[in-house]
């Protein structure tokens, strides 16, 4: 059963300020967005899908002001396929044109599908390292340009549980890792400008638009015995780490990544190996273990 938390942080922790999420109409990004806005931020959500935008868009403001009693909408909803620069570069412009600053930036827009590496075709890998990779840099350069060079900022990245790698999805492990790695330079050579960049690995973490994504829930369960918290997370717990990190209370934090997985990183095996005898190297001791055997 999914959590009904909402937000353990102080009222109004995010007033006046003005976040961009991506991929914020759904799942993760819906309940990050959530409760930056119940904590008091203005918050520009974005993806391909304009309906689906409107929509959250509408039930959020909707939460907000019966909770609050906000006279104004929080949430703003602006298409944009991150894959395309000169949309990110439009995202980025309307927020500083209509809500006069980005102090931060979530970058939770991404995608990817099940496959094995030798069966993945290269329009598939193509489309995933663009999306995930490309994506996450256009929106992390025009945001910096825009916004947070002269001004400061803090930002999160969304990636995933993908550091002892990521069999079945290399493409966006492969993708996540080069994110991963990005933002410690950034770290680095952004910190002179007042801007902090960390990064979310979510484990295994449910909500209905991730079940409609992989076609099924049964996905989930067969992870849960590799999960030593022997349960799925939820949005909602990501949503709280990643307020946490935008917040002032993680000021002195950059460059880092939080695994938020239920120790599923420390203990997981999500890939079974097939059978191979004869096919890996016996080894230069082979005779010697055979005698053991």
């Amino acid at each position: 059963m999914a959590s009904k938390l909402t937000t353990v942080f102080c009222k109004n922790l995010f007033a006046g300020k003005v976040a961009v999420v991506t991929g914020g109409g759904t799942g993760i990004g819906k309940a990050i967005s959530k409760e930056l806005a119940e904590l008091g931020c203005r918050v520009v959500i974005a993806s391909r899908k304009l309906s689906t935008l409107e929509e959250a868009a509408k039930e959020l403001n909707k939460y907000v002001t019966d909770k609050d009693q906000v006279k104004s909408s929080v949430v703003y909803p602006f298409q944009c396929n991150i894959r395309h620069e000169d949309q990110v570069e439009a995202l980025m412009d309307y927020t500083v044109q209509q809500h006069g600053r980005i102090d931060y930036l979530v970058n939770n827009g991404g995608g990817q599908f099940m496959s094995p590496l030798a069966y993945m075709k290269t329009k598939g890998w193509n489309a995933v390292i663009d999306t995930n990779l490309n994506g996450t840099y256009y929106c992390l350069k025009h945001a910096y340009h825009k916004w947070m060079k002269e001004n400061g900022g803090s930002i999160v990245n969304i990636i995933v549980d993908m550091l002892t790698g990521f069999p079945g999805m290399a493409h966006t492990g492969a993708a996540r890792a080069a994110v991963e790695n990005m933002s410690k330079s950034l770290a680095v050579e952004w910190a002179s400008d007042g801007v902090r960049i960390n990064n979310i690995a979510p484990g295994v973490i449910y909500s209905p638009t991730a079940a409609a994504n992989y076609k099924s829930d049964d996905v989930f369960d067969m992870y849960l015995e590799n999960i030593p918290a022997r349960r799925v997370g939820y949005p909602e717990e990501i949503s709280g780490a990643v307020c946490f990190l935008l917040s002032p209370a993680a000021s002195y934090t950059t460059g880092v990544t939080v695994a938020i997985d239920g120790a599923w990183g420390l203990y997981k095996k999500n890939y079974e190996v097939p059978d191979h005898e004869g096919k890996w190297p016996l080894g230069v001791h082979s005779d010697y273990v055979k005698s053991k055997l």
